[in-house]
């Protein structure tokens, strides 16, 4: 259910919004492999009419549900928009779109959700990635060290007649 309210009520005093947006209205999840939002995003917000325009300002939280890009583990990473507003004029080029007096703030919310994505998850900032942790299983101890896989795999490729 997308996060709708109604310009009329702000004639008399500005309006407070607490709820859930669903992860699937906010549709995010095609945008980028290592990042999901399956969990709703939690909101906490004042509405206020202004002069010629509407000011939504408050609180988003939410969790991504992320795969680090160096060892593919999955994670969370929790987000609070703390100081998020918007600023919806209601004349001029960039007047917002007004449907029987009500106003859809859900674009908005997706397009600072997708700005605040994870650029390079990473499940912690000092993660070796796969090659980590395949080098510890090479140095235990008792174990002789083994050929590196990746000049194994060039050679097989060196064999090819192509």
């Amino acid at each position: 259910m997308p996060l709708i309210f109604n310009l009329r009520h702000l004639d008399e005093k500005n309006l407070q919004l607490k709820g859930e947006i669903p992860a699937e209205e906010l549709d995010v999840d095609s945008l980028d492999e290592l990042v999901k939002l399956q969990k709703p995003v939690s909101y906490d917000l004042e509405i206020q009419k202004l002069e010629q325009a509407v000011l939504a300002h408050g609180t988003l939280t939410l969790t991504f549900d992320c795969e680090c890009a160096r060892c593919l583990k999955p994670y969370k990473h929790p987000l609070k928009l703390e100081n998020w507003a918007c600023h919806l004029p209601l004349e001029g080029e960039e007047m917002v779109v007004v449907t029987n007096d009500c106003v859809d703030l859900t674009p908005y919310i997706r397009e600072d959700i997708v700005l605040a994505f994870p650029q390079h998850p990473l499940c912690r900032p000092d993660c070796s990635g796969l090659a980590g942790i395949q080098k510890k299983t090479e140095k235990s101890p008792g174990t002789a060290a083994k050929a590196d896989p990746a000049s194994a795999a060039w050679a097989e490729l060196d064999k090819l007649k192509l």
